[in-house]
């Protein structure tokens, strides 16, 4: 069962008194340079886009003209712009243009 916020606060408080070694994680720094970042970001959303279209085309007759497909063709059609995305020519910055 949770914890309410009171109880956890009460926890964390003895722990704190019982001179317990208190545990802090921190999420490590992304070291990647911003043009990584894009490539990674406009890579995961081809990756997306290619899931998208296995499950357009391994779907049945029967609901090839739902809602849902209709959602799945209205996503696909935006491949053309992640492409766009994907080749585009990002500033390096700090003079190196």
């Amino acid at each position: 069962m949770a914890l309410s916020d009171a109880e956890r606060q009460r926890l964390y408080r003895e722990r704190r008194k019982s001179g317990e070694k208190l545990i802090h994680y921190r999420r490590p720094a992304d070291r990647r340079t911003n043009p990584q970042r894009w490539a990674n970001a406009t890579e995961t959303l081809i990756d997306i886009l290619d899931s998208y279209q296995e499950w357009r085309e391994n779907m049945p007759d029967g609901v090839a003209d739902s809602a849902t497909a209709q959602k799945l063709d209205d996503v696909l059609a935006l491949r053309e712009m992640v492409e766009e995305l994907q080749n585009a020519d990002l500033p390096k910055g700090f003079g190196r243009d």
